[in-house]
């Protein structure tokens, strides 16, 4: 069981069954009455968010959930198809259950993914990912103002802004958790 005085971004939980995991969180304490814990939620499954308050050392179910290392192999139609490291079992995977995640995932990347009763409902990237430029229109001279930026696509098929000066066939490295671009590699 966790306590509402562990809960944290990222922290998994479990509430009528049902696997969520913590956006946001904020304590409060209303003029009158014990503290409260207002959380705002995501269904790891459907992706849906759901605001829920809860009293001050309630106490929550922890999911029954296991960290794997698998590998991207390749995708198959909208499909991802993951090889378990340790046993070589291959698992297609919806793309749904990837998500947004997908896109900063290369052929052959070895990533950490979260089984709830034996379904992959997640997958857990590093902070940030080295990813090479398929497709960028050219900076133009005299575009300089400050933090200007051009649409640019990536190998994987993600499309993120980047600055002018980025050319297609280099490699930039990425934030994972919003897409923004870090620098160059």
């Amino acid at each position: 069981m966790i306590s509402t005085k562990d809960f944290r971004t990222g922290l998994k939980i479990e509430i009528d069954g049902k696997p969520f995991e913590i956006v946001e969180f904020q304590h409060f304490k209303p003029g009158k009455g014990g503290a409260m814990m207002r959380t705002k939620l995501r269904h790891m499954r459907t992706g849906q968010v759901l605001d829920k308050t809860f009293r001050s050392g309630e106490k929550v179910k922890k999911p029954d959930m296991v960290v794997v290392g698998m590998q991207f192999i390749y995708k198959d139609g909208t499909d991802y198809v993951f090889m378990d490291l340790e046993t070589y079992e291959q698992m297609n995977v919806p793309a749904e259950n990837v998500g947004e995640k997908g896109g900063y995932i290369k052929e052959g990347d070895t990533v950490k993914v979260l089984l709830y009763n034996g379904e992959l409902i997640g997958v857990d990237l590093p902070a940030n990912v080295n990813l090479t430029v398929s497709q960028t229109d050219p900076g133009v001279q005299g575009d300089r103002v400050s933090n200007a930026t051009k649409p640019a696509t990536l190998e994987t098929g993600l499309k993120i802004n980047v600055p002018l000066f980025i050319n297609e066939g280099e490699t930039i490295k990425v934030d994972t958790r919003n897409g923004d671009y870090l620098g160059r590699e």
